[in-house]
């Protein structure tokens, strides 16, 4: 039995092209179809659960070949969590590579497209997803200098500079970063690779290590926010993005971002001067998602879009 949440067929005429967008998360996948030249225009959904690449995959293919057996979808883009590979030129392609989420490491997304080929599909990580949503409708609108971070499941950042994606190597991993620890914290994380890196004392699944539950007191809070901080440092002094936007499940902590914000202008310390947004903690220079949960899908309806001009 899938905990899918679906809303029946709609908008989109027999014949008319449409295209997919997916943004698989650690927690949650959602999917979604929207007319080619209007991907914005969502016209049916689905969100899943992530469980196992199995019955997750086969849930995403079952919703697309229902679609495109009505109508023809034209290209599509994903958003994955990650580690994923992201070159185009390797024989891995569209895989998750060495995630700590049990069971997917080294699993192929390309399966849930199989009913689709030849359809043109591109890939990119679940954050650059978000970042390239929220350019598109949300937060980042008109800025070619920007950066999405996401604390959730997993730490990450897609970063855009120039108006161009960062990329090389792989894609950026700073949710892998190593910072400074606080004096008063005995956590030792949890990252299966680097223990007390970013990711291994403030995902979801660090803070439910330490406290069994989420943040929620003054300290607490001020603890993450603290290594947040850390974070939109190095971004600002590293990338200089105009606008820092953070989502995921632990940056909606009631008193999280503000906080951040606070502990970000601290870390500045005057550096910058006093006209660089990130010295202004009451500034817009930190700030939610603009698309909430969406930003990832519609980045990837807008990638999709992009296949075919």
């Amino acid at each position: 039995m899938s905990n899918a949440d679906s809303s029946p067929v709609s908008g989109l005429l027999s014949g008319a092209d449409a295209v997919a967008g997916i943004e698989t998360g650690g927690t949650k996948v959602f999917c979604a179809v929207s007319p080619a030249d209007s991907p914005h225009e969502i016209v049916d959904s689905l969100r899943v659960d992530t469980r196992d690449p199995e019955s997750t995959l086969g849930d995403i293919a079952d919703f697309l070949g229902r679609h495109h057996m009505r109508t023809p979808i034209r290209a599509v883009g994903v958003a994955s969590f990650g580690p994923v590979d992201t070159d185009p030129a390797s024989p891995h392609y569209g895989s998750v590579t060495t995630t700590p989420k049990p069971g997917w490491a080294f699993t192929d997304l390309r399966r849930a497209l199989a009913g689709l080929d030849p359809v043109p599909v591109s890939f990119v990580t679940d954050v650059t997803g978000s970042l390239l949503g929220e350019r598109a409708r949300g937060a980042l609108q008109g800025l070619d200098d920007a950066a999405y971070v996401t604390v959730g499941t997993g730490v990450g950042a897609g970063v855009m500079v120039h108006g161009e994606l960062v990329t090389g190597q792989g894609t950026p991993e700073l949710g892998h970063i190593l910072v400074r620890r606080d004096a008063d914290d005995p956590f030792a994380g949890r990252c299966p690779f680097h223990g007390d890196c970013l990711e291994g004392l403030v995902s979801g699944p660090a803070v439910q290590d330490r406290w069994g539950r989420p943040a929620r007191d003054a300290a607490e809070i001020e603890l993450l926010a603290g290594y947040v901080a850390q974070l939109c440092l190095t971004l600002t002094l590293s990338v200089a993005p105009r606008r820092i936007v953070v989502g995921g499940g632990v940056s909606k902590t009631p008193g999280l971002l503000p906080a951040a914000r606070r502990r970000l202008a601290s870390l500045v310390g005057g550096y910058l001067g006093s006209t660089h947004p990130a010295e202004d903690p009451e500034g817009d220079y930190v700030v939610p998602p603009a698309l909430g949960d969406l930003s990832g899908v519609h980045g990837a309806l807008d990638l999709a879009a992009s296949l075919l001009r």
